[in-house]
């Protein structure tokens, strides 16, 4: 049985500026060179060669539900001007000031989303576990004044906690709890080169504006699918992890 502790939490951006903003890196870099630059990425722990592991599981389940083309598809631009989150600057700049044809014009797609489905991390820790999903995309943008495609490559984690828990009965259920982007994992890298000095101030400002608006969407997307695979888990195999992980026998789940 499966228990919903909490479903996928509303960004909370008070605290975003004591976490400190995104890094948005210089130079540019090419995609390749921007993924391997992406924080958090590094050589991943064996696997083992019992029943599935919890975030084979996850990993399974998100190809089936095409997590990918789930965030593919969110629509970037309007999550930005409905977020009332746009800087100073740039609300009378990029948005108040446009006719609605240049609105129209403008736009901030996701492209080349790729999720980390075999490095998914695996911790416990106090009686819970925790998934820590590593994912990826370009944000192509495209302003009135500006004649071409500016791409950005982004990078950020997505944590999910879950554990067992008596019911009255004494049967172990699975228990979902917290889902959400941290808001310290994203990190920003310009992919174009020969940016003008307007465009510059944008992303200046684009990339303390995503950091408070990205998460948000993107839970509301992945953390049901989540809730929905971790459904497929075995209560048993979950307890069995859980003892060996305070016995201090656990290595990779």
């Amino acid at each position: 049985m499966l228990r919903t502790n909490s479903g996928p939490r509303t960004q909370d951006v008070s605290n975003l500026e004591a976490l400190g903003p995104p890094q948005l890196a210089v130079p540019t870099l090419s995609t390749a060179q921007a993924a391997l630059a992406c924080p958090g990425q590094g050589p991943h722990g064996q696997q083992t060669s019992s029943g599935k592991k919890p975030s084979t599981v996850i990993a399974q389940g998100l190809m089936k539900y095409n997590a990918e083309g789930r965030i593919q598809n969110i629509r970037l631009m309007d999550s930005l001007n409905a977020s009332g989150q746009m800087a100073p600057g740039m609300v009378g700049w990029l948005i108040g000031s446009m006719s609605l044809q240049h609105q129209q014009e403008s736009s901030a797609n996701i492209t080349n989303i790729q999720l980390d489905y075999s490095g998914i991390q695996m911790s416990f820790h106090k009686e819970r576990f925790s998934a820590n999903i590593l994912f990826e995309f370009d944000i192509d943008l495209r302003l009135p004044f500006n004649n071409k495609i500016v791409k950005t490559h982004v990078c950020m984690n997505l944590v999910v906690e879950f554990w067992l828990e008596k019911d009255e009965f004494g049967r172990r259920d699975l228990v979902i709890g917290d889902c959400h982007v941290e808001p310290s994992s994203i990190y920003m890298t310009v992919l174009t080169e020969d940016i003008s000095p307007k465009m510059k101030h944008f992303l200046h400002n684009f990339r303390g504006t995503l950091a408070k608006v990205i998460p948000n969407p993107v839970e509301s997307q992945v953390c049901p699918l989540i809730g929905e695979i971790l459904r497929q888990l075995d209560v048993k195999l979950m307890k069995s992890l859980m003892e060996q992980a305070v016995a201090h026998k656990f290595n990779q789940l």
